[in-house]
């Protein structure tokens, strides 16, 4: 029996409403590479970028730039400024009952960690958005802990900085198939998938959370229930 000791939480689309956001940002980015909507260049990096949302996004550019690092580095670069310039338009806002979610947490002596498939620029740019410097533990992105999801780095990372003793002290939310796995790769008791973003309800069972959620308003109650066996 294991008492949940951190939550590690995702940011876009699970505490942080997309609203396309990242779609937007893409097609801005993809554009300066001479991709435009409407080719079929086009709609199969968009279907790509839907597929792997939740990983690293320079990841992700380097697929698309078929490993042409130049390009991927310059369409990442394109990608960043272009979120950062919506989030800066006000098109940023938590996702119902997220703020309350993650208080409920920290006062019931769960820490929380905030993690990111962007870059700490464009994270932070999130943070200051919300208001939200203060709400977690700790903040992550890719580069902090190694590599992004779908791999373990962050949640162990997290683990490690706020001194958690056991992997399956940890639980992990997320909106899609790749935040999923990445939980379940590093040992987390409770991997929570949540119907706010990306993929939907078959898409996070098949990917085997242990739970599927309305939102992340639920995560509470779920750590808060009876003892978790790993």
């Amino acid at each position: 029996m294991t008492r949940i000791q951190l939550a590690v939480l995702d940011m876009a689309g699970t505490t942080v409403a997309d609203d396309g956001l990242v779609e937007d940002a893409f097609t801005a980015a993809i554009r300066g590479q001479g991709v435009h909507p409407g080719t079929d260049a086009y709609d199969g990096m968009l279907a790509y970028v839907r597929r792997t949302m939740g990983e690293s996004k320079i990841t992700v550019f380097r697929h698309l730039m078929s490993g042409d690092e130049t390009k991927a580095q310059q369409a990442n670069a394109a990608f960043e400024s272009a979120y950062a310039d919506l989030v800066g338009d006000g098109r940023c806002r938590p996702v119902d009952g997220a703020a309350e979610a993650i208080a409920a947490l920290r006062e019931a002596g769960v820490k929380v960690a905030l993690t990111t498939g962007f870059a700490r620029s464009t994270q932070d740019g999130i943070l200051d958005a919300l208001g939200w410097r203060d709400i977690a533990d700790l903040t992550l992105c890719p580069a902090e802990a190694g590599r992004g999801r779908p791999y373990p780095d962050l949640v162990l990372t997290a683990v490690l900085r706020l001194a958690v003793d056991d992997v399956r002290a940890v639980a992990t939310a997320g909106d899609t198939a790749y935040d999923i796995l990445c939980g379940l790769r590093a040992g987390a008791s409770i991997v929570a998938g949540v119907l706010t973003g990306a993929h939907d309800e078959p898409t996070l069972a098949a990917a085997g959370a242990t739970h599927v959620l309305p939102s992340i308003r639920e995560l509470p109650a779920v750590i808060s229930g009876p003892m978790q066996d790993h």
